[in-house]
């Protein structure tokens, strides 16, 4: 049966964007923005003080604490769920401290010295594995051999860390990369979309995905950022097809449609049994 995955709507709280030009860099224009996703279908609101593509600049994390903090104050009486996207330790601190439900971590919490904080609290953990394992996405190719064996050591070794650690594994969130993060050939992520079904049965953890626009889209289908609708939109219900319980994306509204024609086609299948 399908099971409707949970939606992570995306605000870029930035001015260098590759997906939406800095266009919700400006703290009233996220907020409006997080408040439209919300009303068109996002679960959670998923925060993003700094960008993480290739040509992305470095932003410490004073700076990422200032972008976020007028935003996750005004957001804090809706009742919609928050995630922060950040790799650095006091940007996640703060993000807790103002009670964010999801922290969503490119790097995959890389640093043991954050874990007893982690362990204090009950957020929900999205565990991202790269080629790259530190900082933002490049160019580099992917490594050799079979990307879901070298995808499955980095949880496995991960796993055991943060449970080591007194986080409870149930709290984990499994996101395999896509893109530049697992390198820059599409076969690369279009074969990590088709065999989500391994990841799963080899965890037993739930899987985020987040293909939104990305570079792999893009090459096969020769559109611009704004224009990669459909190839996100088909990319994405593959993904859920495929089992991906969570999926991050610009555009929740069509998304939630192609949900429920998923669910109508599964529901005619059952009753031609």
């Amino acid at each position: 049966m399908f099971q409707r995955p949970r939606i992570f709507g995306i605000v870029n709280i930035t001015p260098d964007s590759f997906s939406d030009g800095g266009k919700y860099f400006a703290a009233d224009a996220a907020i409006e923005h997080a408040r439209n996703l919300a009303s068109n279908g996002a679960d959670v609101i998923d925060l993003g003080p700094a960008s993480s593509n290739p040509d992305a600049v470095p932003v410490p994390p004073a700076e990422e604490i200032r972008r976020l903090g007028p935003v996750i104050e005004a957001l804090a009486g809706d009742g919609i769920p928050l995630s922060v996207d950040s790799f650095h330790v006091e940007t996640q601190a703060f993000a807790l401290a103002h009670g964010a439900a999801y922290l969503n971590d490119i790097q995959g919490f890389a640093e043991p010295a954050d874990y007893p904080a982690l362990a204090a609290t009950d957020a929900r953990l999205v565990l991202m594995h790269s080629i790259q394992g530190r900082g933002n996405a490049d160019r580099r190719s992917a490594p050799e051999g079979d990307i879901l064996d070298h995808i499955g050591r980095f949880f496995e070794a991960r796993l055991a860390a943060l449970e080591q650690a007194g986080i409870a594994r149930a709290r984990v969130i499994l996101d395999p990369g896509m893109g530049f993060f697992v390198g820059p050939r599409p076969e690369t992520s279009f074969s990590i979309l088709a065999r989500l079904g391994e990841l799963k049965e080899r965890f037993g953890l739930p899987v985020f995905i987040s293909v939104s626009r990305k570079s792999f889209l893009r090459a096969v289908t020769g559109r611009a950022p704004g224009e990669a609708g459909a190839a996100t939109l088909a990319a994405e219900l593959m993904a859920a097809l495929n089992g991906a319980d969570f999926i991050r994306t610009h555009e929740p509204a069509p998304l939630l449609d192609a949900f429920s024609v998923a669910a109508c086609v599964e529901a005619g299948r059952s009753q031609g049994q």
